[in-house]
């Protein structure tokens, strides 16, 4: 069913949704119509979207828009999922048409594009990094368990210590970015950062590894609930995290770190 919301005061400059950062950075723009004053806005469901055909489709979310209000409200929700999460995902599928990629991975498309294919390195990094975005994501507030609750402890000393090391990076990171858990190539946690659509999966990451968390720092994600208190919505979102689904991409990654 949909819902109606009624806006009666909506930002001129959110009549084109934006995130970038300094005149060497890439810049993100995705053209979102919001409406005039008290127009209203409907509000669909995730399963509405759909992408354009081709080799990569979207994660479908495990919930309705306003599942995850007030932290992240339904309006932000649905234009992250279906503007900016569908853009890469489309752009994506057109870039790869007809190349060595179209039949790949998107992991193994990540580990080996060119980085200086600007556009492939864009969407396809957009597309991983917001597909873990989107599946790591619940309304019901969990801890980590199992497995990775013990490696937490082990190798960050408590959870407390992974959460604060976790929100620091995010909230010193500057402008448009990634904050990311993952397993290195030693099978060991760490907490790294990347730029734009960036990923540890890259060639140029600082930290390279597989991620199994990561909090979207791009405007989009939260500039329509929060503004410029990124701390608030750092703080929000780590109350959202699935940490069950965490903990099956940990497995996934030791897996693979023993093939190695």
């Amino acid at each position: 069913m949909k819902k109606y919301i009624v806006r009666f005061s909506i930002l001129a400059s959110f009549l084109l949704l934006f995130s970038c950062r300094d005149s060497n950075k890439l810049t993100e723009v995705v053209e979102v119509p919001l409406p005039t004053k008290e127009e209203k806005i409907t509000i669909g469901t995730p399963n509405d979207v759909k992408a354009d055909p081709g080799s990569f489709e979207l994660t479908k979310l495990s919930f309705p828009y306003d599942a995850l209000a007030p932290s992240i409200r339904s309006l932000t929700l649905e234009i992250h999922y279906s503007k900016h999460y569908l853009s890469y995902t489309n752009n994506l599928n057109k870039e790869i048409v007809s190349t060595e990629y179209e039949n790949m991975p998107i992991e193994d498309i990540l580990k080996k594009l060119d980085l200086n294919n600007a556009k492939l390195r864009q969407n396809a990094g957009g597309y991983y990094n917001h597909t873990l975005y989107f599946n790591i994501l619940t309304p019901k507030e969990q801890t980590p368990k199992d497995t990775l609750a013990s490696s937490i402890d082990k190798e960050f000393g408590s959870f407390n210590n992974l959460t604060n090391q976790f929100k620091g990076q995010a909230e010193k990171q500057f402008g448009s970015g990634w904050v990311w858990l993952v397993v290195d190539k030693a099978g060991k946690l760490q907490v790294t950062t990347t730029d734009n659509q960036d990923n540890p999966l890259m060639r140029n990451a600082l930290v390279p590894g597989t991620p199994i968390l990561g909090i979207d720092l791009w405007e989009h994600a939260y500039y329509l609930d929060y503004q410029n208190r990124k701390g608030s919505y750092v703080d929000a979102f780590y109350q959202l995290i699935n940490w069950e689904k965490v903990n099956e991409y940990y497995i996934e990654a030791l897996k693979k770190v023993k093939k190695v």
